[in-house]
């Protein structure tokens, strides 16, 4: 298939049916988001240079920050302050734009044009990592000189294959040390450390652990959350990412709305999309830390990549919310396959 037929394919695509997303488009083409991108004829190929790139994002003021997976979108307004890149880690530490960026997994930016501009990456696979576009409040002039500084010759995108996961069977894990290990936990970031070291996935983990630690809950449990928080004005944190970002909100949600398969938050400054019939697991997890448990509710697809987390509003050296905690806890109540409450009506 040739670039411009490739193109062609997709105006045709998008003439069927006009509320096609690209992501979406571009598996139905047989093809990577980022092939597509490179062939928009208002796209721009830029400079990988990230330090410069996202400290330039200051200057624009308000941006809208997406960041999704297969099966949650989550978008937040505001500026690109406070951004700390080092090697190939990065942050954006802001009340509402919060990052957490692995930069070894961006590949591919682009400038893309049209009446909503934007900045926008992809990973060795072509699979979106971050999108930035412009809302009415951005300083256009500012944003467009970023983004022409970064301007870089045109090349082909070769998406590569993800690379395998190994799987290591429950038997050849010491789960007596695992889960003593889990116990004496001291910070929720040693989490990840210690699943290196025993060599077990996030859901074999949750399946592993002690069991006063980690239970599995109905899928209603994300509806509890969402609802709950929006009706006591809970402040809360959602966690969405990828291979290549983690985007965080802390603080209230307001208007829940389910649209099909979507639950929604749909307040100004924050939308969150949940594709809800791609949710399979949902689990009530407790790490010890410094100061007291923190718990939080993960959600994973069927092939056990997690798609969003839920905590109480929490700082470093204070414990989690009474409040956040008595929700959570009352989610061990929704046992496993029980219809979500909304998905009835």
């Amino acid at each position: 298939m040739t670039a411009i037929t490739l193109w062609q394919r997709y105006q045709a695509l998008k003439a069927e049916q006009p509320k096609l997303r690209i992501r979406d488009a571009a598996a139905q083409l047989g093809a990577s988001e980022a092939e597509l991108v490179a062939q928009d004829p208002s796209a721009r190929r830029l400079r990988p240079d990230w330090n410069t790139l996202l400290g330039g994002l200051k200057a624009a003021g308000p941006l809208l920050a997406l960041t999704r997976n297969e099966a949650a979108v989550h978008e937040k307004t505001g500026a690109y302050e406070h951004v700390q890149i080092e090697g190939r880690m990065g942050l954006a530490l802001n009340p509402d734009i919060d990052l957490r960026l692995f930069l070894s997994q961006w590949r591919h930016a682009f400038a893309v044009g049209g009446e909503r501009p934007s900045l926008q990456v992809f990973d060795q696979q072509g699979e979106a990592v971050h999108k930035i576009y412009v809302v009415g409040q951005t300083d256009r002039v500012a944003f467009e000189a970023l983004l022409s500084a970064h301007a870089d010759k045109a090349e082909p995108v070769v998406p590569q294959p993800r690379p395998a996961a190994e799987r290591k069977p429950d038997e050849a894990i010491d789960i007596a040390a695992f889960r003593q290990e889990w116990r004496e936990l001291r910070d929720t970031h040693e989490f990840f450390g210690l699943l290196r070291r025993h060599g077990v996935e996030r859901t074999q983990a949750l399946r592993l652990a002690p069991p006063e630690f980690a239970q599995e809950v109905g899928l209603g449990a994300v509806d509890t959350v969402l609802g709950s928080a929006s009706e006591t004005e809970l402040p809360i944190m959602v966690f969405v990412g990828n291979a290549g970002c983690v985007q965080i909100h802390t603080g209230p949600v307001h208007r829940i709305v389910l649209m099909g398969p979507w639950l929604n938050v749909l307040d100004d400054g924050f939308n969150l999309h949940l594709r809800m019939d791609l949710f399979k697991q949902a689990w009530l997890v407790r790490k010890p830390t410094t100061d007291g448990i923190v718990t939080s509710l993960e959600c994973y697809d069927a092939e056990g990549s997690l798609i969003v987390q839920f905590f109480g509003e929490r700082k470093p050296g204070k414990p989690e919310l009474a409040r956040w905690t008595a929700l959570a806890d009352s989610l061990a109540a929704i046992a496993p396959g029980t219809p979500r409450p909304q998905a009835q009506a």
